[in-house]
């Protein structure tokens, strides 16, 4: 197991956390001004530092895990580790379960540990749970609380770098089903993630969020489907209707890249849609 971590100009979250993991850590620091790289460099030797020229977003974690050595590659934000035992259980269980590609666990958020609402939501197991995974199907996960299969994670081109951050791991979840892989959740797998109080620009990343959003249902909903999302954000304003306008200019590498989900991927989709709280 290898741990993967992807960040930019968060030098203090690093030192505090990198620490906490229980396996190898390659750090991708995505250009940072702070003086990350050097400060992780000189503070912790044990961890791989690869200094990137560009800010990569989410696709830095690409580049740490096709530099791991593992068959496995856990994934950790710059304000998140993987609580005592958790890297071990996820490695022995994708030893025994072949088919799984992804597994997906509990975040307990801030200093008191209270629950992410995304875990009740996979632990309902809207999907059911497949004999051969060990825990509830999903076709979501946070990224900090993802264990991959190294070879899977690569063979399908890992988190698209047109989406940089916010909503990327949608499509990568999508591209695993389609690809013939299960995603599991399993809350015996446990994250810490403690976030600064103080958020980075919140417009700018619903923008984002919207814009990705409607980029990952083009490129793999039908296309009803996709024309509706489009409608809905037109109508909802404000950062959803930027998203908008910025999806539409990547119009054309959406028609290069478009494919649409296997008809039981989209069906699991659909059933998600349609378990998920009104406005979720």
């Amino acid at each position: 197991m290898t741990v993967v971590v992807a960040s930019r100009n968060r030098r203090a979250q690093l030192l505090r956390y990198l620490p906490r993991h229980e396996a190898p850590v390659i750090l991708v620091d995505n250009a940072s001004e702070d003086g990350t790289a050097e400060a992780v460099s000189a503070a912790l030797p044990h961890v791989h530092v690869v200094r990137s020229a560009v800010n990569l977003g989410a696709a830095g974690r690409n580049v740490g895990a096709e530099l791991a050595e593992t068959r496995f590659v856990a994934f950790a934000d710059d304000d998140s580790y993987w609580e005592a035992g958790s890297l071990g259980k996820a490695a022995a269980l994708l030893d025994a379960h072949p088919r799984a590609a992804l597994l997906t666990g509990q975040v307990l958020v801030g200093a008191d540990g209270r629950a992410d609402p995304i875990s009740a939501a996979m632990e309902a197991a809207p999907l059911g749970t497949p004999t051969d995974l060990p825990g509830p199907s999903v076709l979501g996960f946070l990224a900090c609380a993802a264990v991959v299969r190294r070879d899977a994670f690569l063979a399908v081109g890992g988190f698209n770098p047109t989406l940089h951050v916010y909503g990327e791991e949608a499509l990568l979840a999508m591209d695993l089903a389609a690809a013939g892989w299960g995603l599991a959740y399993v809350p015996a797998l446990t994250v810490r993630h403690l976030p600064l109080p103080a958020g980075r620009d919140v417009a700018g990343r619903r923008r984002r969020q919207a814009r990705n959003d409607l980029l990952t249902s083009w490129l793999r909903r039908p296309l009803p489907i996709a024309a509706a999302a489009a409608r809905s954000a037109w109508r909802t304003g404000g950062p959803a209707r930027g998203g908008l306008a910025d999806a539409a200019r990547l119009l054309p590498w959406v028609l290069r890249h478009r494919r649409p989900l296997p008809a039981h991927v989209e069906a699991a989709v659909r059933t998600l849609a349609s378990a998920a709280p009104a406005g979720a």
